[in-house]
């Protein structure tokens, strides 16, 4: 379980860099970013850095592989499509309740 002090840190880092991408292009370069690799580089960092971070935490969540991967499939099929945050986050919370039951009995 994270304790709340690494919490706060690792959302700190995750602002920071997210808007220190977003915001140092601004102040370095003052006319248009006119090359592709560039432009997409800057728009998929936040979101390569989120994932990096939060995808290790998916698996050391639930004290349980198994359980993990179930809420991990869930929320990746529901994303895929295209529902909302809400209703990804409850039902791969369901589908970890629901593995864990059923572990349980098992």
């Amino acid at each position: 379980m994270i304790d709340m002090i690494t919490f706060f840190k690792y959302l700190a880092i995750m602002g920071l860099v997210t808007y220190g991408i977003r915001m140092i292009p601004m102040v370095l370069f003052k006319e248009k970013i006119t090359s592709v690799f560039i432009r997409s580089f800057l728009y998929y960092v936040p979101y390569a850095v989120l994932s990096a971070m939060t995808i290790p935490a998916i698996f050391s969540s639930t004290g349980n592989t198994v359980t993990a991967v179930a809420g991990c499939i869930c929320a990746f099929v529901l994303a895929w499509f295209e529902k909302s945050l809400l209703t990804v986050a409850a039902a791969a919370s369901g589908a970890v309740l629901i593995a864990e039951l059923v572990l349980k009995f098992f």
